[in-house]
């Protein structure tokens, strides 16, 4: 349930992001960030699917995912093709989440 939610949280984060990006950025209509706050409201609901005990370590493994994500859609809905660079910091950050999910927990 995990990666799921965490994708399910990507979206939304990242699309209710890109309505207000787009209404104050781009001149967008203000009914996007409608939009936006439910896009919003979607993510920080998701989140909550993770199987964590603890909020805070879910966040941080979420945010390897996040990246990853954003990138995805810079280069599918904006246009804009990720660099070497890109990838290399994406990589990196889906590393230190595996570390945050799989690392071994001390009782």
């Amino acid at each position: 349930m995990t990666l799921p939610a965490f994708l399910f949280s990507a979206l939304g984060e990242i699309a209710g992001c890109f309505a207000f990006w787009h209404v104050l950025r781009l001149g967008g209509s203000p009914w996007w960030l409608l939009a936006g706050v439910v896009s919003l409201g979607a993510f920080a609901t998701a989140l909550t699917f993770v199987d964590s005990e603890a909020a805070g370590r879910a966040f941080a493994a979420y945010g390897g995912i996040y990246i990853v994500s954003s990138l995805a859609w810079m280069w599918l809905v904006e246009g804009v093709r990720p660099d070497r660079w890109d990838a290399a910091g994406a990589l990196l950050c889906l590393a230190g989440a595996a570390v945050i999910v799989l690392g071994p927990r001390g009782g």
